[in-house]
């Protein structure tokens, strides 16, 4: 048995790209990266995609595919005097017709300054930056580096391509450790299934099963062998970076189309990523505003109540009201009625500014007050519940307004029906003219 041997991941690295598993839908003919080498060239690119996809691996095979030299940095340990020393040896390569790679792992941890450094060799050519992050570029590069390199979306292995690429493994794991040992598909289709995509994960997972299992047999490795690695699934999450987003996204929209079961399937992969349920408690109250309002008011109420609920009892007894609540709004009759007469006030009150306060409605604690007709004909609806109508509260120039809409949903449409029914008071007290209400 060899000892201090590399991991397995980096024994079992591609040496061209016939032998790179994944990525087919960038490195086939119909690729761009395949039409890119095809023509003999290497633009500077960002590799975006989750860990263990092959970004490295990938990055120096293309070097290799364009005879260029090749430099490897990561983001968090190198600066602009490392990216300065290899720029300086790009433009001698450059002016001895070769071509310079650099690729910068983990590119998003460079902050602008360092980001701004890479643009003039890159825009003069002397370096080809292959970039490599498992974050949203549009939110973590700066927008003169993303003109100046396509963005290449790399996606997590399949089961398949991984069971392919633990196929490989098992030969060069008997070969390193002079053993002669089996592995059943059932085993690899088990750690492809836990790795979720990462080509990585997988390998060290089997590598660590291989090495810790010991049979008077030796002849083939048990399911069992995998139970004890096996214990625990991380689940891909960040709560700053864009999956965060994804799923409360995600979240949100299930509620909005009426799908219960999607609503708690994403509740509870954010609760069981480590998610803050609180955050989700708030998100839930801004819903039942924002998406329900006034087709079934109680929402708002079951909410808040939920996160009270919460509270008081913490986790894990307190998250079964934050499922009651999701599955609730989700069921609820939906209008965001309430929302856009709030965008349509907003939008009339930085178009028309400071409107005057009508006479009708105006407080009138003083005499003089009453004397300017402050307050002159105003109608009280507790002492005249008949007449609402005779009130205008807007001001003379919004008379027309109709901000608040509401639908046909829920008890939205009673508060529709009694408005009609003052609406029509209105039209009988102004001379048969309708002072405003219609619908969009």
């Amino acid at each position: 048995m060899k000892a201090s041997l590399p991991p397995l991941a980096h024994r079992l690295r591609p040496q061209s790209l016939a032998e790179f598993v994944g990525q087919q839908h960038l490195l086939s003919y119909n690729g761009f990266i395949g039409r890119m080498l095809s023509s003999g060239h290497l633009d500077s690119m960002i590799f975006w995609g989750p860990p263990g996809c092959g970004k490295t691996t990938l990055a120096n095979l293309l070097a290799g595919a364009v005879a260029a030299d090749f430099y490897k940095l990561s983001a968090v340990t190198a600066g602009v005097a490392d990216i300065r020393k290899i720029a300086a040896q790009g433009r001698e390569n450059r002016d001895n017709d070769r071509r310079t790679v650099l690729f910068l792992d983990e590119i998003h941890r460079f902050n602008k300054a360092q980001q701004d450094f890479l643009l003039a060799p890159v825009e003069d050519g002397c370096l080809v930056l292959l970039g490599a992050t498992t974050e949203n570029p549009s939110f973590s590069i700066i927008t003169p580096l993303l003109s100046r390199a396509r963005v290449a979306v790399l996606q997590a292995l399949s089961e398949d391509q991984l069971k392919e690429l633990l196929g490989r493994a098992m030969v060069r794991l008997n070969l390193d450790y002079g053993r002669d040992l089996q592995a059943a598909g059932e085993v690899l289709a088990a750690i492809a299934a836990y790795a979720q995509g990462d080509a990585r994960r997988a390998l060290n997972l089997l590598e660590t099963a291989f090495i810790n299992y010991a049979s008077a047999a030796g002849d083939e490795l048990p399911l069992s062998a995998l139970a004890p690695l096996l214990a625990g699934r991380e689940l891909a999450y960040d709560r700053d970076g864009e999956e965060h987003f994804n799923q409360i996204s995600a979240f949100i929209k299930s509620m909005r189309a009426g799908d219960p079961d999607a609503a708690v399937y994403w509740l509870g992969r954010m609760l069981q990523s480590g998610e803050e349920p609180l955050y989700c408690a708030r998100r839930m109250i801004r819903f039942a505003s924002e998406d329900i309002g006034n087709a079934a008011p109680q929402a708002l109420q079951l909410a808040i109540n939920a996160r009270q609920a919460y509270e008081t009892l913490g986790s894990p007894e307190g998250e079964l009201a934050l499922y009651q609540a999701a599955v609730y709004l989700a069921t609820a009759p939906k209008s965001d009625a309430v929302y856009l007469a709030m965008k349509r006030v907003i939008q009339e009150i930085k178009t028309t500014g400071n409107q005057p306060v009508p006479l009708q409605v105006r407080n009138a604690p003083t005499t003089l007050m009453k004397e300017l007709g402050y307050g002159q004909n105003y109608v009280n609806p507790h002492r005249d519940p008949i007449n609402p109508g005779l009130i205008r509260a807007l001001p003379e120039k919004l008379s027309q307004a109709s901000f608040y809409q509401p639908t046909a949903n829920g008890y939205e449409q009673t508060i529709r029906q009694r408005l009609a029914e003052r609406e029509s008071l209105r039209r009988q007290r102004f001379s048969g003219v309708a002072p405003g209400r219609h619908d969009e």
